[in-house]
């Protein structure tokens, strides 16, 4: 009897601290929370402070099946984009817009065959989207993307923007960001997200700023969509300062992580990440935190130890630096810890004319897409298991 209860004690033992182990073990969920602090001193010395709530599962941001299969029935379409930005594309103001991005047909020639080409796709589905965002969306006009130099800058891909892209435009009367928000939100994220606090808690409480801004993406992969929620807040002529404090922007004293992962150890699933553009090279000087231990693998630098809290800047000199804060095992972050200083690296300043003028509102939108792959490639080059 006793030899049977001391080996009962050693198996929940081995049990227990199997399962305590594998709890430890750095994991991906389809669900990501992203607070982004895009900092724009070379193009319009505007600050964009932004919360991302983004998926790949359609449980956890709900889009029916049926509107899903319309879409992947059609090669050509590449992303969905609902936007209360104020100017969505050139030649659209004070309206909230529905853009549905194709590619080019390269059997279609001359402007007017693209453009009927491309309403075509998009009358196909306006009345469906209609329906899941309960909206009242309007043809407005087909844009043509006529430039990649935001992608180049950004180096982003052009889903939003480029070359090769082309928008039907469907516009309705603009809609106060924080009624639209909480619309969007409650119809699309899953209510057990919506309950776990976390970044979708500042998302809401920042949507009643001046400035902001709702998005909501669909974007096409090869097997499957990535659904993106960004919630947005512009600060203009604010992006002129060397002593980076994030949280400033996102109006918090405290960055708390969403209860969603509190099941396992989800490390790359909540960052906060900072991207400064500047018009002379700068370099990353005093921070207040943790810069974290990497390694260089497929030309990115990867943590080393994913269970500490800490910055990875990659680059962290030149005329950008971007900046991952990842929270380790910690559950919210303080305002002060995430502070760090910039200082000038080697006086270069790119001449006026060397400046491309940009389309500021296409600048934000493409800012969707920067948040997309990073922690999966920290997850996919570093820690898969």
């Amino acid at each position: 009897m006793y030899k049977l209860i001391l080996l009962t004690a050693i198996f929940c033992l081995l049990f227990y601290s199997f399962f305590e182990v594998y709890a430890q073990q750095p994991q991906l969920a389809t669900f990501q929370e992203t607070a982004q602090v895009f900092i724009d001193q070379q193009l319009s010395n505007n600050v964009t402070a932004s919360i991302t709530l983004q998926s790949t599962s359609n449980q956890e941001i709900q889009i029916p099946s049926e509107l899903e299969q319309k879409i992947r029935e059609n090669e050509r379409i590449i992303a969905i984009v609902l936007t209360s930005e104020k100017q969505c594309v050139l030649g659209v103001q004070d309206e909230s817009c529905i853009m549905i991005n194709v590619s080019r047909d390269l059997s279609e020639k001359g402007i007017i065959e693209i453009q009927e080409g491309a309403r075509q796709i998009g009358d196909s589905l306006i009345d469906s989207l209609n329906e899941v965002f309960d909206t009242r969306a309007e043809f407005h006009s087909v844009y043509v993307h006529q430039s990649g130099e935001v992608n180049r800058v950004l180096e982003t891909s052009g889903v939003i923007s480029g070359i090769g892209t082309i928008s039907a435009v469907y516009t309705m009367p603009l809609e106060e960001t924080e009624s639209m928000y909480t619309k969007i939100s409650s119809m699309l994220i899953h209510q057990v997200i919506r309950d776990s606090g976390g970044f979708y808690e500042t998302a809401k409480k920042l949507s009643s700023e001046p400035n902001s801004a709702v998005t909501f993406s669909m974007i096409s992969k090869e097997n499957s969509f990535l659904y993106q929620l960004k919630l947005s807040v512009s600060y203009p002529n604010s992006a002129n300062i060397d002593v980076i404090s994030p949280l400033e922007f996102l109006k918090i004293d405290v960055l708390k992580r969403s209860d969603y992962f509190s099941g396992n150890f989800y490390p790359l699933n909540s960052i906060l990440q900072v991207v400064i553009l500047s018009s002379v090279n700068v370099t990353v000087n005093e921070v207040n935190a943790n810069v974290l231990q990497t390694k260089i693998i497929g030309g990115d630098k990867i943590p080393i130890e994913l269970s500490q809290d800490g910055w990875v800047f990659d680059p962290d000199s030149g005329n950008k630096i971007e900046g991952k804060y990842l929270f380790g095992h910690k559950l919210y972050l303080e305002k002060n810890e995430l502070v760090f200083t910039l200082g000038t690296a080697q006086i270069n300043q790119i001449p006026p004319s060397e400046i491309p003028d940009f389309d500021e509102s296409i600048i934000i939108l493409i800012m969707i897409v920067i948040v997309a792959g990073g922690a999966t490639a920290f997850y996919l080059k570093g820690y898969q298991k």
